[in-house]
């Protein structure tokens, strides 16, 4: 990750909750049929917690954002006794492959750790080897509303 990207916790009132929630809704709106943007903001700001279960990070260049990533408590409604949840993991096209979203999934690791979690989950169509290359293991392979996607784990702390 370039030295001058910060890892940044945001919060509920942080001027870029909207600029984020789209990010999110446009990479992946498609798979919450009927969510207007206006809701995937209001997730998004109900989702900025202080610590833990759940937490949204941001990549910052400076004062510009440049990439997301969560932990939730439910990210995949047919297997909800999977919990918690990696997600929304994203880096603004033109900042990627410079280690920034590895960077991002390390900080949300360490907020699993800090908050006593040791194993979690998250759900990808496309990235599986950004995230075997982390240390996950695919734990499945399914259809997820219209979209074939592997479910992966991580335990922490091993």
């Amino acid at each position: 990750m370039p030295d001058d990207i910060t890892l940044h916790r945001l919060t509920a009132d942080d001027p870029h909750v909207s600029l984020v929630a789209i990010w999110i809704f446009e990479a992946w709106g498609h798979l919450h049929r009927g969510l207007t943007q206006e809701q995937a903001i209001e997730r998004v700001r109900a989702e900025c917690g202080q610590g833990g279960v759940p937490s949204i990070f941001v990549a910052m260049q400076g004062e510009t954002p440049v990439g997301t990533a969560s932990l939730i408590a439910d990210d995949m409604s047919i297997r909800r006794e999977f919990t918690p949840w990696l997600a929304s993991v994203y880096v603004v096209p033109e900042w990627r492959g410079q280690g920034i979203a590895s960077g991002l999934v390390k900080r949300v690791e360490a907020e699993a750790i800090e908050s006593g979690i040791r194993h979690f989950y998250l759900y990808t169509p496309d990235q599986q080897s950004l995230y075997r290359r982390l240390g996950w293991q695919d734990v499945e392979h399914l259809e997820y509303r219209g979209e074939t996607v592997t479910v992966m784990s991580r335990q922490l702390g091993l």
